[in-house]
């Protein structure tokens, strides 16, 4: 999947990740890319960002050529432990540091859901880093499209 063809991009966040999910639609979207916000839709502090997450994973996951992800939450972590429960989703988790871990999840493993730590990463660091995502591609050797087509087999068998 290339993520510089046209696309939508599903975003979810619980609570931690809320005020950095209203900012990044508004941004994606002066950006004339289509968004999905799938919530959460207003700030409550006892929510759970699984519910949201799975909203956004089952999307990326019907149509993983069109669409792609990105989740918010405090470290990150949980939000891409939900997402790589399903089937075709390789989600990479980027909380501050090295940007190049950006590139390397989407030239190795061709991830299609990026998961911000909200807690660790400003807003305008988040936007440098999807920008950086959203334009970067999977790199077309065989042995990384085999070891996809490995990862896509163990949550099938997983899930079966």
């Amino acid at each position: 999947m290339s993520i510089t063809s046209p696309q939508t991009i599903y975003v979810a966040s619980d609570h931690a990740g809320f005020e950095h999910k209203a900012a990044i639609v508004a941004w994606l979207e002066s950006e004339n890319y289509t968004v999905m916000d799938v919530g959460a839709m207003h700030y409550d502090v006892l929510d759970d960002f699984p519910d949201y997450v799975m909203q956004a994973a089952i999307a990326v996951a019907a149509a993983p050529a069109a669409r792609v992800g990105i989740l918010f939450g405090g470290s990150g972590q949980g939000e891409a432990m939900a997402a790589n429960r399903f089937p075709g989703i390789r989600a990479t988790v980027y909380y501050g540091g090295d940007t190049s871990i950006i590139d390397l999840s989407r030239e190795h493993n061709d991830a299609n859901v990026l998961s911000i730590g909200a807690r660790f990463v400003s807003i305008d660091e988040a936007k440098h880093v999807i920008w950086q995502w959203l334009h970067h591609d999977a790199l077309a050797d065989e042995k990384y499209g085999r070891r996809n087509r490995k990862l896509d087999t163990i949550a099938r068998v997983r899930t079966s």
